[in-house]
């Protein structure tokens, strides 16, 4: 508990040194005041002075009042023009959560989502944003089924799955490299299992199927390579993978599929 309102006290200094110009927030001794000055700087792009204005707010407003909402909205854009995207995303937080019913909160969801999305910058990188950001795209669907934002978020669903199907095939092609190939036959089934539709679904399909050609599972190279002609009629590269494969055998047995990390 002491920390934490130490925290909130170098928080509150930092906002008020951030200030800019002759914006002081002990010149509005009302709430009603106070937002008036922080949509001025919000409209002015003086994202620092809106944001120490509309943090302020939060604080002070009462839980039932109207303007507690719509200050968290203008926080959370603030702290995204500042590209203070964790901020942001807790900002949006907080208003769907602490107003479910409010008319902006199916917003705030997408929002959300959308900040927690940018935090996670690259593919290679470490998902637990990506992770937090399908969640919410989620939360949104599930809390708001016919919101306006649906098309949307669906959208960058499949977007985001691309990136954690990449993300995977990157790691079961560092195995294939080393040839590793009990490694990356994990990674390839794992992606295909999780995100059959994502585009890097036909990439690691291949690479399966070169896994296995590499370490004589004719069997499983076989009927990988009729899954992939099948879905890939007139693709060179399937073809020129799958040249020696003919009709299935039963002279080995694949490792049996994985569960990699996400």
């Amino acid at each position: 508990m002491h920390a934490r309102t130490l925290t909130s006290v170098v928080t509150a200094a930092a906002l008020l040194a951030g200030c800019r110009g002759g914006f002081k927030l002990n010149r509005y001794t009302t709430t009603q005041a106070l937002y008036g000055a922080a949509m001025s700087e919000y409209q002015k792009k003086h994202w620092a002075n809106a944001i120490a204005a509309f943090e302020k707010l939060t604080s002070d407003l009462p839980a039932r009042d109207t303007l507690l909402p719509r200050a968290y909205w203008y926080l959370a854009n603030a702290h995204g023009r500042e590209r203070e995207h964790l901020l942001a995303a807790q900002s949006y937080t907080r208003l769907y959560e602490s107003f479910p019913d409010d008319t902006l909160a199916d917003d705030a969801a997408l929002e959300a989502a959308r900040s927690y999305r940018r935090l996670w910058r690259k593919p290679a990188l470490d998902a637990t944003y990506g992770e937090t950001a399908l969640a919410t795209y989620n939360t949104l669907l599930g809390l708001y089924p016919t919101t306006e934002h649906a098309d949307a978020a669906k959208r960058e669903i499949a977007d985001l799955e691309q990136w954690f199907a990449t993300k995977n095939y990157e790691t079961g092609m560092f195995y294939f490299r080393t040839k590793a190939y009990d490694s990356a036959i994990m990674y390839f089934r794992y992606v295909l299992e999780r995100w059959p539709q994502a585009p890097r679904a036909r990439e690691a399909l291949l690479r399966l199927a070169e896994s296995f050609q590499r370490i004589s599972y004719r069997e499983d190279y076989n009927e990988t390579c009729t899954r992939l002609r099948s879905a890939y009629r007139s693709d060179g590269e399937v073809a020129r993978v799958c040249a020696s494969a003919r009709g299935t055998d039963t002279t080995s047995v694949a490792p049996k599929p994985a569960t990699p990390g996400g």
